[in-house]
């Protein structure tokens, strides 16, 4: 624009030499305007031409600005979903993660899962499976679903679930698929879309959180990563409360019978015993154990001992209490039981452990009773005192029978109840117990 303001008056006197060089009279007028617009023309053009090219690259840098700004636009908005997905995880995290740790048993912890499950994929089946004792079986535990039935995966086993043998999150977008999961096929709803997540306990796959949609869904990335936290952080908790009871088991119970040990016994019977007044307790001891070591070996004596403690934790009810005193001792807690009634239980024990040694194929031993009938307020070790003084008097009447030490008029006695096998016809065996 100031090129023009400069040139156009100095193009002016050319357009004036051509007017006075070629025109005169009245027509000088309109001639002088043809040349000044001659002369102007392709100034005119110019200033035109940069015009629109400098219109045209002003466009296109604003228009590469709107591109830039609606790019940042959305990755600022992508960057605000993500985070608020981050938010979203670390809360579900947490509140998980403090509900596994307020969980007291399995359980409650199966419990917290399937809450879990429901509010992670609330539009999809899904179930949580995991493997029995023997890791051989899987076993829905959990499971959640809009009509209440669950995806019913068919997988029994975690060495038959592609999922739990690869130990990584499995996702197949179709069941007609080549590489689908076989386990998707053929199902009565149809073609589907599948998604596995494994769950380890202490570094091994036992189970599998299972999930189903229609053909051609994929799950989210949101919904892939609750469940794996889900499966992480209930594998740590049920793994942790496993390595809990069993650590409780071994400070409990023998290693050998996985009866209770003395002092699991004590806590356990004054527990059970509280203010009841009938208790019976009775010490047993297999005879000529020692023999039955020194000759067939300490092997054969550890199968003896653990037939003896199988055969005697059946016959006992469900109340009583076993303990394994030491060696081939043995105590024996009948909560609540008559005199009598023990006398029956303990000869049940002596018939049963005949049979139990035939069928087992064991060297032929047995095992005496001494029994007391304890008073109200007397001391468990007293009373123990008592039995093991009762099986020393079984012993030296010949073994295999039950004795019973019993208070009379303030004087001790002892009264023979049973005798060996086949040898006391008073003895009472019921062999439907």
């Amino acid at each position: 624009m100031v090129t023009a303001a400069v040139v156009m008056p100095a193009m002016s006197v050319p357009a004036l030499l051509l007017t006075e060089v070629t025109t005169h009279g009245s027509l000088r007028y309109l001639v002088l305007w043809a040349w000044a617009f001659a002369v102007l023309l392709p100034l005119i053009y110019l200033v035109l031409r940069i015009s629109v090219s400098q219109q045209v690259r002003t466009d296109r840098l604003v228009a590469s600005l709107n591109r830039e700004l609606t790019a940042a636009l959305e990755e600022a908005d992508l960057q605000a979903a993500n985070q608020a997905g981050q938010v979203h995880r670390r809360e579900f995290e947490r509140r998980l993660a403090n509900a596994l740790d307020m969980a007291g048993g399995e359980s409650e912890v199966i419990d917290v899962v399937q809450r879990s499950l429901h509010s992670t994929l609330p539009e999809s089946p899904v179930e949580l499976l995991l493997a029995d004792n023997s890791h051989a079986h899987l076993i829905r535990m959990a499971h959640s679903s809009p009509d209440g039935s669950a995806p019913c995966c068919g997988v029994d086993s975690p060495d038959h679930c592609p999922a739990a043998r690869r130990a990584q999150i499995q996702q197949f977008v179709d069941s007609d698929d080549l590489d689908a999961c076989p386990k998707l096929r053929e199902r009565p709803g149809g073609g589907m879309s599948g998604l596995c997540v494994p769950v380890s306990i202490m570094g091994r796959t036992v189970g599998v959180i299972h999930a189903t949609g229609q053909a051609g869904k994929t799950f989210g990335d949101d919904s892939l990563q609750d469940l794996g936290n889900l499966a992480k952080l209930a594998g740590a908790r049920i793994g942790l409360l496993r390595v809990m009871a069993e650590t409780q088991l071994q400070a409990t119970t023998d290693n050998l019978t996985g009866l209770l040990n003395r002092r699991a016994f004590e806590q356990r019977l004054s527990a059970q015993r509280g203010g009841s007044s009938s208790l019976v307790v009775a010490m047993a001891d297999l005879d000529h154990f020692k023999a039955l070591n020194d000759t067939y070996g300490h092997e054969t004596g550890d199968r003896a001992l653990r037939l003896f403690s199988q055969v005697l934790t059946e016959s006992v009810r469900a109340q009583d209490l076993v303990c394994r005193h030491g060696g081939e001792e043995f105590v024996v807690a009948l909560v609540a039981c008559p005199l009598p009634k023990a006398r029956e239980i303990l000869d049940t024990v002596r018939a049963r452990l005949d049979v139990a040694v035939t069928v087992a194929g064991l060297p032929r031993f047995t095992v005496s009773f001494g029994v007391v009938d304890v008073a109200v307020g007397e001391d468990l070790p007293v009373a123990i005192g008592r039995a093991d003084a009762a099986l020393s008097e079984a012993k030296r009447a010949g073994r295999n029978r039950v004795f019973v030490h019993g208070t009379g008029r303030g004087e001790d006695t002892v009264e023979k109840v049973g005798g060996s096998l086949g040898e006391d016809p008073q003895t009472t065996v019921d062999a439907n117990r």
